[in-house]
């Protein structure tokens, strides 16, 4: 298992808790972005720099990518190939995304790319929060301990209904 990072709009504190979870539960971290990325001198963190272009990271990130990978990411049409070829993949805010959402994140963003492009909108999501920074940290713990134990991709996507 490794984790890929769609490094160039990832958060500072959020390669930080990606840093120190390699560290603790001694998985790969690999950064992908168009530009150089600096990492900390660990043994499991590197950065690969990509040539400028459009979703040359991502496709990057996509052939490179196994069944049990975790992806970290904003980037919803990149969320949703990692989704398609069975790995895992959640954003910056802690969000994981699923066969069961991903179609409707897509939705969405195709209409507020929408919105956008009419100039009914301007302008993008808040900053990240505190808030928003524990919640990805959250995500991330529940992924590697389930995932580290050896549970099945079913059991790692299954959430309790509430009612």
């Amino acid at each position: 298992m490794q984790i890929w990072v769609d490094a160039d709009a990832c958060p500072k504190a959020v390669k930080e808790i990606l840093f120190r979870a390699s560290q603790r539960r001694e998985v790969s971290v690999t950064l992908v972005a168009n530009q150089l990325s600096i990492t900390p001198p660990f043994p499991l963190v590197k950065a690969v720099q990509v040539p400028s272009g459009f979703d040359v990271a991502d496709n990057y990130i996509v052939q490179n990518l196994e069944s049990s990978d975790l992806v970290v990411t904003g980037d919803i049409p990149l969320a949703a190939e990692v989704i398609e070829r069975g790995a895992h993949a959640i954003n910056p805010r802690g969000e994981t995304y699923t066969p069961d959402n991903i179609r409707q994140r897509l939705s969405v963003r195709d209409m507020m790319e929408e919105l956008r492009s009419a100039g009914k909108i301007t302008g993008g999501p808040p900053p990240q929060s505190k808030t928003d920074i524990t919640q990805f940290a959250n995500a991330l713990d529940r992924f590697l301990t389930r995932a580290l134990r050896g549970k099945s991709n079913n059991q790692l996507q299954k959430k309790p209904v509430k009612d």
